[in-house]
């Protein structure tokens, strides 16, 4: 199928991007999906159709904690999202793997119903609230069935947005049978430059059960330098490099999401 007009720039300089750095480290097998939520909910009478691309250059070589090697996978993440009212949403989220010697798996999947606050609240900024849960195989997850809880608060100032994702990841069965949530902290800040084109970080973090947090080095922070397309009716684009903080954390991960709405009425 032939690239669209209006991505072609963006995808030959993704592909620059990525054989720039593909001699750094990657590892973890929990990458299927990297992304700061924004408050809006998909319009009413239309979804759209996201694939989540992350790719492990130089991963795990062993099992850890029954869970398969990282190195050279290939997650992939097909995720529909559907508006049912003006405020109410539900996305659907199919994870995949490939690993070699393992071969290409279907890990699991996940439903995440999100509402947001109607305009005419008055509420000086953007919030929602998404609820994520599903089940991955242990092979590839050690949370087998797992909720997800992410406010969503976001802003925009002229060229200038801030979107906050206060999240909780609870795991309903692992093989630690720790129920404690989790706080997962997301923060994105991006600024619009070149027309439609917006340059920013993002932050990803788990610092651990919120009754007491893991110490510092074994908690997980990274951060992205990420690019997206703007004001596009028809397309989504984000892609990032991120760079771990810490040493729980991966190293450099690579992540492109594309995206297609459509709009049904």
């Amino acid at each position: 199928m032939p690239v669209p007009d209006c991505l072609q720039g963006t995808v030959k300089s993704f592909g620059v991007f990525v054989l720039l750095i593909t001699g750094l480290a990657v590892s973890g097998q929990n990458n299927y999906e990297i992304q700061v939520y924004a408050s809006p909910t998909q319009p009413k009478h239309s979804s759209i159709f996201e694939l989540h691309s992350n790719y492990t250059m130089n991963g795990s070589t062993e099992i850890v904690d029954g869970v398969i090697p990282s190195n050279h996978s290939v997650h992939e993440t097909v995720e529909i999202t559907t508006g049912i009212t003006p405020v109410f949403e539900i996305g659907a989220y199919l994870f995949t793997n490939y690993t070699p010697g393992y071969g290409y798996q279907i890990v699991g999947t996940h439903l995440r119903p999100r509402v947001m606050a109607p305009g005419d609240w008055g509420i000086p900024f953007g919030l929602s609230l998404s609820l994520e849960f599903g089940y991955q195989k242990p092979a590839y997850a050690n949370e087998t069935w797992s909720l997800e809880i992410r406010p969503i608060l976001d802003k925009q100032w002229d060229k200038l947005y801030v979107s906050f994702n206060p999240t909780f990841g609870i795991a309903l069965k692992s093989q630690y049978s720790n129920a404690v949530p989790a706080f997962e902290p997301n923060l994105k800040i991006s600024y619009n430059l070149f027309g439609n084109n917006a340059f920013g970080l993002e932050y990803y973090g788990d610092m651990g059960p919120v009754t007491q947090f893991d110490q510092g080095s074994q908690q997980n922070h990274a951060l992205f330098i990420a690019y997206d397309l703007l004001n596009n009716p028809k397309w989504e684009v984000n892609a990032g490099v991120g760079f771990g903080l810490t040493p729980a954390t991966d190293p450099v991960v690579i992540k492109l999401i594309l995206g297609r709405r459509v709009k049904w009425k």
